[in-house]
């Protein structure tokens, strides 16, 4: 069993597109309803540049939660997005930072989400210090309309101004 250990944070300033080495194109839906009290993971279909794989993570808000990922055919994602998920496919662009001995993930939201921008740093343990840039300002590691699974069922572009804050 995987286990994903991260931190969210919202950006100052765009001081960090400067120093992006890679950036993908991601399109991701899901295939399951999370409101369903009995739910207790969410899953995921989700293309990664020319990759695809399923995805499967335990509800669980915070720092760390379980967290499976398996390769499946590019074609096959495809259709799964075109005609299976539940709620709007997120699309983003995702650009890769390094600072320190971390790479930090910066998602660019397209579409329904668009004008959002989360970076998110995934860690060895719970107890890994990781020296936070200039560039990074509110953490939202536990504000549940920051993870992809709430903004496809309520998208950045419905927020209020209080939200974006």
């Amino acid at each position: 069993m995987a286990r994903e250990i991260e931190r969210k944070f919202l950006l100052k300033n765009q001081d960090w597109k400067p120093l992006a080495f890679k950036q993908t194109h991601f399109a991701q839906g899901y295939l399951n309803d999370i409101s369903d009290p009995k739910a207790k993971s969410s899953v995921r279909v989700r293309i990664e540049g020319e990759q695809a794989n399923m995805n499967i993570k335990s509800l669980e808000i915070g720092l760390s939660r379980d967290e499976y990922e398996y390769s499946i055919p590019l074609e096959d994602a495809q259709k799964m997005l075109n005609t299976l998920t539940v709620g709007p496919v997120i699309e983003k662009i995702r650009y890769l930072v390094k600072h320190d001995s971390h790479t930090w993930e910066i998602d660019e939201f397209l579409g329904d989400n668009a004008g959002l921008v989360v970076a998110e740093v995934e860690m060895a343990s719970e107890a890994d210090q990781v020296p936070i840039p200039d560039w990074a300002g509110c953490e939202v590691t536990e504000v549940v309309r920051y993870y992809n699974i709430s903004l496809s069922k309520y998208p950045f572009k419905e927020w209020n101004d209080d939200e974006k804050k």
